[in-house]
């Protein structure tokens, strides 16, 4: 069973039909690149799997449990709802880190507001930080920022900064990770260093979905790819059936640009 099920997802804003009824499916472990155009619809898709956004019509499984059902009369509690979002994790564009805290605080904080939900916070509330501690100091560690611990984000170069919020979103341990256009604001000696961590996640089999303008990258980490233009999804498969047999006419189109 894939760990992933998505099944007609539709969001409009006013009246722009954003995503036009997109369907696809994710196996544990593998990787998902989604390519297009700025303006088709990838950001706003991440955000609908990722609860940013509540699409309009459709349904969302995560390993095997409905998560978002349009058509569903029954009401999630906050903890459900809470366990939802935490399934899916989100590494944005611009970083998104707390300016005021450093690098282990901003990979502390998440993990402390999850922990409060807990019913034996009270009671064991020091033990949980301590454990929350330790567990942030590895994943900072696995993305090769262990002497950046004390420094505020300020203090960090752009690649750093994204390697700091990549920790963040798997210090919360997702079931899948997401990441929207992960080295845009960067220039291309730090977009280097942030793909190979990403590199390094999928040496794992950690599960990604990776909107990216990267086409080699793509090429290179992707299980599944899927190109969409306009809302929809024109074309998905392997990347070896993506960008070297391309049979849509606009994904033809798309990646000739790149290679002017």
């Amino acid at each position: 069973m894939p760990i992933l099920q998505v099944k007609n997802i539709q969001k409009s804003f006013g009246a722009v039909n954003v995503l036009k009824g997109i369907d696809f499916s994710l196996e544990q472990g593998k990787v998902l690149s989604i390519i297009g155009s700025s303006g088709s619809g990838k950001t706003t898709l991440l955000r609908c799997l990722t609860s940013l956004e509540t699409a309009d019509t459709g349904c969302v499984e995560i390993d095997g449990k409905v998560v978002f059902d349009s058509e569903s009369t029954v009401k999630l509690t906050r903890q459900e709802k809470r366990e939802n979002q935490l399934k899916m994790g989100l590494v944005f564009q611009s970083f998104n880190l707390f300016p005021q805290y450093n690098v282990l605080d901003n990979v502390m904080l998440a993990q402390q507001l999850a922990a409060k939900d807990r019913l034996d916070y009270k009671a064991k509330k020091q033990e949980i930080l301590a454990e929350i501690e330790e567990h942030s100091r590895q994943i900072i560690d696995s993305v090769g920022l262990s002497d950046k611990l004390q420094n505020y984000p300020c203090e960090l170069s752009g690649g750093q900064q994204q390697r700091v919020a990549i920790a963040r979103a798997l210090a919360l341990n997702p079931k899948i990770l997401c990441f929207d256009e992960p080295t845009s604001a960067l220039d291309p000696e730090l977009t280097h260093e942030v793909l190979a961590v990403i590199k390094e996640l999928a040496t794992r089999n950690m599960t990604m979905i990776i909107v990216t303008h990267e086409m080699t990258f793509a090429k290179e980490v992707s299980d599944q790819v899927i190109f969409m233009d306009d809302g929809v999804i024109c074309e998905q498969g392997t990347p070896e059936q993506v960008f070297d047999s391309p049979q849509n006419q606009r994904l033809q189109e798309f990646l000739g640009s790149f290679q002017k």
